[in-house]
């Protein structure tokens, strides 16, 4: 393991070269400012006129079009959604990129599955966040900031890694500590990570506790509060102690329930179908079956979204979350 804190990063590499970063969606946000505020020369691209567009100049950034941006630039930053770094990259990128520029990256996807081919004698480096762009930018304000990685997939002009960690310690990154990875253990290990347990697992694990009540006769209110609302303060207890600081903070029984109970519910065949979606995202399965749902606009997506909220714990969360005034009205 390698880790790299601010006393290890020069930032000297940085010296001169102007930073386009791509977007201005929560990262783009996020990053773009802490670079600039850190003193970096950054400039965003966006569609001229789209909806950051004013957003990103009332936050007082230098705004150009993703063409200008990535012609001035020595830094590309690319922070658009996965599904359209491909198209914008072809189209209005790659034509201005000259030897020597470094093409950077939050997230391996493109470059680690190939829909994104830079020519060799660029740099392609990533610097990821290991959290969300508002903590990127609230704890760059309050003097810290969050882990985050690293890698350096091409190193065409000697010093790719400087340049990537130095933007990470600009986004405040390296006061936390910076892992060096790659792009295919990132790509991978974070589609995974997503796919079984911070987003299909545990939604489906808190909806299943809580429809296990519900069909048992328990008020759908009780069950929401103890399979659903709980799960906050069980998280930032891990998130803070690791598990047996958890474990030492909640009841006995608790302790003794979960210890005894917990593999009863995560079983082999779970593991196995962590198995199973991980080779579909080493083999391409995934990548095969999300770059043919984005030819449909989305069609499957949609669908799953509009049953996803109408899904009992949708509706009783949004009415119980509201009158403990945690959710506001739009």
């Amino acid at each position: 393991m390698k880790m790299y804190y601010d006393d290890d990063v020069n930032t000297d590499a940085l010296k001169g070269k102007t930073i386009a970063v791509i977007g201005y969606g929560s990262q783009g946000r996020a990053q773009s400012r802490n670079m600039a505020d850190s003193g970096a020369n950054v400039i965003v691209g966006l569609r001229e006129n789209g909806s950051s567009w004013n957003a990103a100049k009332e936050d007082g950034m230098n705004v150009k079009t993703i063409e200008d941006a990535a012609k001035e630039a020595d830094i590309i930053h690319i922070l658009l959604p996965d599904e359209i770094q491909e198209k914008v990259y072809n189209e209005q990128i790659a034509q201005y990129i000259e030897a020597g520029n470094t093409i950077s990256f939050s997230h391996g996807y493109n470059i680690h599955f190939g829909l994104i081919k830079p020519d060799e004698n660029v740099n392609i480096v990533m610097f990821a966040p290991k959290g969300p762009g508002s903590m990127v930018r609230r704890t760059y304000k309050e003097g810290f900031g969050i882990p985050g990685l690293v890698a350096v997939q091409q190193d065409a002009t000697g010093d790719a890694l400087q340049l990537a960690l130095g933007m990470a310690k600009a986004c405040g990154l390296t006061k936390a500590g910076v892992l060096e990875t790659t792009f295919k253990e990132e790509t991978e290990t974070d589609l995974f990570g997503e796919q079984t347990v911070l987003c299909g697992g545990i939604t489906e694990l808190i909806n299943a506790g809580f429809t296990t009540l519900v069909e048992a006769g328990y008020q759908p209110e009780i069950a929401y509060f103890e399979t659903c609302h709980e799960v906050k303060l069980i998280v930032d207890l891990i998130y803070e102690k690791g598990f047996a600081g958890m474990w030492h903070d909640v009841s006995n029984t608790a302790e003794y329930g979960g210890l005894t109970r917990g593999k009863k519910i995560i079983t082999d065949e779970a593991k196995e179908g962590m198995k199973t979606t991980l080779k579909q995202i080493q083999d391409g399965t995934f990548k095969k079956q999300w770059a043919e749902e984005n030819a449909t606009d989305g069609a499957n997506l949609k669908e799953m979204r509009a049953a996803e909220s109408q899904k009992e714990i949708e509706i009783v969360g949004e009415r119980l979350r509201k009158a403990c005034g945690l959710q506001k009205d739009d």
